[in-house]
C-alpha cells in the first residue's frame, strides 16, 4: 500500500507541474485519453477540454503519487474507462514490447537452456495477466456499467466485495522474471536485454499500482454506488407498496373520499342522465359535472358508467329498481 504524504494536487495546478513532479503520470494521461501539449493550462482546463471527470483524474494522481486523495466525488464511469485502457495498454503494447525485446536479446534456441526458460516464464505469465484482466473485462466491469445505469441491480447476484476478496496482484511474477534475468543469466549481455530488464521493473511497478488502484479506490467507489442503488432500490419497493394499498382501498373508504356532491353525480350517472342532463338537474354547469366525473373516476379508478351504476348499486348509493332498464 502506498504511503500518503500531506500534499495533494488541486485542479488549480497546471498539468506540467504534475508530470515534473512524478513522470509516471504520463502513462494516467495516456489512459484517461488526454494528449499532450496542453501548454501551461491547468488540471481543471485540461480535464474539461477533453471530458475527463477533474476529481477522478486528480483522486488517481493524488493515489499514484502518494499523496492525500478525495475520492468523495469520483465518477465510476470515467474511472472504469481509465482501468480498462489501462488493461489494453498492459495487454496490447507493454507485454508483447518486452516479449520482442527477450527474444531478441536472449538465447532461445536450446529448449532447455535458461534463456528459453525465461522465454518460456514470461509467456506464462502473460497468460495468467490476460486471464485476470479478461474476467474483469468481462464480469466485474459490465456489474459496473448495470449500476451506473441503474439496471436489473435486483436480479445480479455478483456484488463487487466478491471482486474485492478474490482479488490477487499480478505484478510480484514480474519481480520473480526479473530477480532470474539479473542473478542467473550469463548470456549476451547487450543494450536490449539491459532494455527489456528496464521495460519488466517498469512494468512490475506499474502493474502494482494499477491492482492498487483497483483495491484501494476502485472498490470504494463501486461499493458506494451499491448502497445508493440498494437504497434506491427500497424506496421503490416502499413506494410500490404505499400505491398497492392505495389501489386496494376498501369501498368503504372509496365511500368516504366521496363528496355529497359526487354522490349524487354518480346516483345520476346510474340512472341514464347525460353530462347535460345532470348539470340541468343539479343547476350546474356541464364543465363543473365533467370535473366532478373526472375526480371522481379518479378516486374509484372505475371510468365507465357502466361500472360507476355497479358501484352505487353495491354500495347502496341507489335502489336496483330505479336503474332504466335497457332499451
Amino acid at each position: 500500500m502506498i504511503q500518503t504524504k500531506r500534499k495533494k494536487y488541486k485542479e488549480t495546478d497546471k498539468m506540467r507541474h504534475l508530470i515534473a513532479d512524478n513522470s509516471q503520470l504520463l502513462m494516467t494521461l495516456s489512459r484517461f485519453g488526454i494528449p499532450l501539449g496542453f501548454g501551461d493550462s491547468t488540471v481543471e482546463e485540461v480535464c474539461s477540454s477533453h471530458a475527463i471527470n477533474v476529481p477522478t483524474f486528480l483522486a488517481v494522481a493524488n493515489f499514484m503519487s502518494g499523496y492525500e486523495m478525495d475520492d468523495t466525488n469520483v465518477d465510476a464511469g470515467s474511472l472504469m474507462t481509465y482501468l480498462v485502457n489501462a488493461h489494453d495498454y498492459f495487454l496490447d503494447f507493454q507485454l508483447p514490447m518486452i516479449r520482442r525485446k527477450l527474444i531478441e536479446s536472449v538465447d532461445i534456441s536450446d529448449p532447455e537452456g535458461l534463456g528459453f526458460l525465461i522465454l518460456r516464464f514470461f509467456d506464462e505469465y502473460t497468460l495468467e495477466v490476460r486471464r485476470h484482466m479478461d474476467m474483469e473485462n468481462r464480469k466485474v466491469f459490465p456489474y459496473v456499467r448495470t449500476l451506473i445505469e441503474g439496471k436489473d441491480f435486483d436480479n445480479i447476484s455478483f456484488k463487487i466485495k466478491d471482486f474485492s476478496q478474490h482479488h490477487e496482484s499480478i505484478a510480484p511474477k514480474m519481480k520473480e522474471l526479473k530477480d532470474l534475468i539479473i542473478r542467473y543469466y550469463s548470456g549476451r549481455g547487450t543494450d536490449m536485454l539491459n532494455s527489456a530488464l528496464f521495460d519488466i521493473i517498469t512494468c512490475e511497478n506499474d502493474l502494482r499500482m494499477h491492482c492498487e488502484v483497483e483495491d484501494s479506490l476502485f472498490v470504494d467507489v463501486v461499493s458506494r454506488l451499491e448502497a445508493l442503488r440498494v437504497t434506491s432500490s427500497i424506496q421503490n419497493i416502499c413506494k410500490d407498496e404505499a400505491e398497492e394499498n392505495e389501489t386496494d382501498s376498501t369501498d368503504a373508504e372509496k365511500i368516504a373520499s366521496l363528496s355529497e356532491r359526487e354522490k349524487e353525480i354518480i346516483v345520476n350517472i346510474a340512472k341514464g342522465l347525460s353530462n347535460k342532463e345532470i348539470a340541468d338537474k343539479l343547476c350546474l354547469s356541464v364543465h363543473t359535472v365533467t370535473t366532478h366525473r373526472r375526480n371522481i373516476s379518479s378516486k374509484l379508478d372505475i371510468h365507465s358508467p357502466a361500472g360507476l351504476t355497479i358501484f352505487a348499486i353495491v354500495n347502496g348509493l341507489i335502489p336496483l329498481g330505479e336503474i332504466p332498464r335497457p332499451r
